[in-house]
């Protein structure tokens, strides 16, 4: 993972956010012979509760870049099916078994080892330099357009300079603050609580949640600990902690009694983590010499775990429509607008669904009293072959998967970026 000195540094391709999309688009960039210096704000990957839910769509795209039996080589939990228990009735709401990509399950593997191996891949071609520690504080603008980034972070240069600026640095972006793009608050009533406690052999197997009146919580097996988020109502964490960690200990064993005494592995509320749910999207992704992708543009919920799984679909899809104009010094705001026009229909279709169950289902759930019983459509979904695939398909592949069109460019030395200056 390189680092310069040096004040300024040129190249055809700034993006600014080391995660799943950033990533993912500097390694294509980079494959298709475009000189390209990805930005990440922290010193390593290693951050926990972050989304680990890898996809079989993103799975394919593994396996049609070649890597998918190196990427599986990485520590991971394979998910064929999810389940939940709604007051007494216990569903199993997704089964991957018979979808139509090389991979049937979800791979539940931490988001750190997905990017330490990216940037692995990308580090084999000449054009690719990641710089850890070089946060992104600002925008340059000369003439109208974007014309890089100013920087700060150790051995950081003061400033990256490119005909385009991606910006991937998610929900909270700098990138998209400092441009001015507006963003539609589409709302979430709900937020989550994320903890781990530790699985034993004796426990069931699968990831699973449980919903009962005013509670829902989905645990994730991973291996020898339970990745576990506990949805509580939008804003309602100040209550909680005044209530106390052992009534939320009491919630929790009281939704997952087999857990028993290992609720006491939540020592205090450091130990436990908030995400504040936010749904969104930029009404324009892009400006000249700007594009942004992933939760940039569009931040998700956490329903379906399909954040990743998008923001990846962003950048094969930016690299397929970028990586030829970028190459003939065309930049234009043509294909900024084509990603965006790409890519807008299966973000508001996967948004539209996550609101629906959010506000339909988890929403009136939280509100609820007393016995919950499980909504009609989905105790009728095992009953209707023809629906029964529909919600595997919906989180496993999306709306509209992106399949790789960028072609491995011939190993060369990295081009000379735009004003000759390294």
């Amino acid at each position: 993972m390189e680092q310069t000195g040096s004040r300024s540094l040129d190249t055809t391709c700034c993006i600014a956010g080391g995660g799943p999309a950033g990533m993912m688009l500097g390694f294509l960039l980079a494959r298709a012979g475009i000189d390209v210096v990805v930005l990440e704000k922290h010193a390593d990957f290693l951050r926990d509760f972050r989304g680990d839910t890898v996809h079989p769509s993103t799975l394919e795209i593994m396996h049609e870049l070649g890597l998918l039996d190196r990427f599986l080589r990485n520590p991971h939990q394979e998910v064929g099916h999810l389940s939940a228990q709604i007051g007494g009735t216990r569903l199993r709401l997704a089964d991957f078994s018979r979808m139509p990509t090389r991979c049937k399950f979800i791979a539940l593997m931490p988001q750190w080892d997905f990017l330490n191996f990216l940037a692995g891949e990308a580090k084999r071609y000449p054009g690719f330099r990641l710089l850890m520690e070089a946060e992104v504080t600002g925008l340059i603008e000369e003439d109208g357009r974007i014309a890089g980034v100013t920087v700060t972070g150790k051995n950081a240069p003061a400033e990256v300079r490119a005909p385009l600026t991606i910006g991937a640095d998610g929900r909270h972006s700098t990138v998209r603050n400092r441009a001015g793009l507006r963003a539609e608050n589409l709302g979430a009533p709900m937020d989550v609580l994320w903890f781990r406690l530790s699985r034993r052999e004796t426990d069931e197997p699968e990831t699973f949640g449980h919903a009962e009146a005013g509670r829902l919580m989905v645990m994730l097996n991973r291996g020898d600990y339970w990745q576990c988020a506990y949805v509580i109502p939008k804003g309602s964490i100040d209550d909680m902690k005044r209530r106390g960690i052992e009534r939320f200990r009491e919630e929790v064993r009281g939704l997952s009694p087999f857990l028993g005494d290992r609720v006491a592995e939540i020592g205090d509320w450091d130990d436990v983590k908030l995400l504040t749910v936010t749904v969104d999207r930029l009404t324009r992704w892009w400006r000249p010499g700007l594009l942004c992708i992933g939760d940039s543009a569009h931040a998700m919920s956490p329903i379906g775990g399909v954040g990743i799984n998008l923001a990846v679909q962003d950048a094969v899809a930016a690299a397929n429509l970028l990586a030829r104009p970028l190459r003939h010094g065309d930049f234009s705001t043509a294909p900024l607008e084509a990603v965006q026009a790409r890519r807008s229909f299966p973000t508001r279709a996967t948004q539209r669904l996550q609101l629906a169950i959010q506000n339909r289902m988890i929403g009136r759930l939280l509100e609820a009293k007393g016995t919950v019983r499980a909504p009609l459509a989905l105790r009728l979904l095992p009953r209707l072959p023809l629906l029964r695939d529909l919600p595997a398909r919906l989180i496993g592949i999306g709306f509209r998967p992106e399949h790789v069109r960028t072609a491995e460019a011939p190993p060369q030395p990295p081009a000379q970026p735009p004003g000759g200056r390294a």
